[in-house]
């Protein structure tokens, strides 16, 4: 690649962009109620790139100056063959790749986790907004917590880092969020709180389940002494570290705390689609540079036209009963 195809991603607002999250499927075995309906349409296979297209997206930005890459979806580890993929990227780290992670639901992690390791993941995300089984087949709409569990166990075997993502969804999970922290820190789990983010249609109204992190903060400080920390993993998330736990808490606040200012990332769906921001409606297809007759030239022409076209922030809101989502396309389909 040319020097001028190899200079680095950056916007109109002098960020330096270095992380890619990139989904490799819109499909999810779970149906959380506050991320899709029950009755969710997926994607037609044949619309989702390949898994050497998603390889070849991935270097084409690597050469761009990215040097950590989130796997996301829907749920990554339900795509046939995704092994293949970590064991591929994985190659790079250390060489222009600095990170190679993971976002996943954990209810298919136990038969993946050794593998993942060996592929050069060090850190995973797992979402968990319960531990309560009943609850969460009842959020989830299914019955999988044991198998979540034991997902999360086999990462620790494996020596992965554990992350928790959980997200603070009004009487649902508010009364149980410090005993979740609690036990995550016994485990040498850490934990990060998410505020819900209204993307997507569902069944029912999201200010339902909005719980801004500021009062969880504060509920929790009642109990528990939280001291802010300096510490990034290059995502959006604040730390703290809690005295009484011993281990670290993150919170992701879109709606009562904008992190935009820093941003460093962007997002490509299954289908080649890359946005350059989780909350505004601007994107290039890299699928059509990807399957045109020049797929390098014309991804990296894609790339400059995501620098040009990525916005300063978003404006997510949740105010009002009966608002319709800040944008229609889920998270699921965006990637987390």
């Amino acid at each position: 690649m040319s020097a001028e195809a190899a200079r680095p991603l950056v916007d109109g607002f002098q960020r330096r962009i270095s992380y890619l999250r990139l989904s490799v499927t819109d499909r999810c075995d779970l149906r959380c109620a506050y991320c899709m309906p029950e009755r969710m349409t997926f994607l037609p296979r044949k619309e989702v790139l390949s898994l050497e297209e998603l390889y070849q997206l991935s270097l084409g930005i690597i050469a761009r100056g990215v040097t950590k890459i989130r796997i996301t979806g829907g749920e990554p580890l339900v795509r046939r063959d995704i092994g293949d993929l970590f064991a591929a990227l994985g190659k790079h780290v250390g060489s222009g790749l600095k990170e190679l992670t993971l976002t996943t639901n954990a209810t298919q992690l136990a038969d993946h986790a050794d593998a993942l390791a060996k592929s050069g993941v060090r850190r995973v995300n797992i979402s968990l907004d319960t531990l309560d089984r009943a609850k969460f087949e009842q959020l989830s709409r299914r019955d999988r917590l044991p198998q979540v569990l034991e997902g999360i166990a086999a990462a620790k075997q494996a020596g992965l880092k554990v992350k928790l993502n959980t997200v603070a969804l009004k009487g649902v999970n508010e009364d149980e969020i410090a005993e979740l922290i609690a036990w995550a820190h016994g485990l040498g789990h850490d934990v990060t709180l998410i505020e819900v983010m209204p993307l997507g249609e569902i069944d029912g109204d999201r200010i339902d389940h909005y719980l801004p992190l500021s009062q969880v903060r504060a509920r929790l400080e009642e109990h528990w002494v939280l001291t802010d920390v300096e510490h990034s993993t290059g995502g959006p998330a604040r730390y703290v570290n809690v005295a009484e736990t011993g281990g670290q808490l993150g919170f992701i606040t879109p709606l009562t705390n904008n992190f935009c200012a820093a941003c460093n990332r962007l997002r490509v769906t299954a289908t080649g689609q890359l946005y350059p921001c989780l909350g505004g409606g601007e994107r290039v297809d890299l699928r059509a540079a990807l399957r045109s007759d020049d797929p390098e030239g014309q991804l990296q022409a894609a790339l400059d036209e995501a620098m040009r076209i990525k916005p300063e922030r978003h404006h997510f809101d949740i105010s009002e009963r009966g608002q319709a989502p800040h944008l229609p396309r889920h998270m699921s389909m965006t990637g987390g």
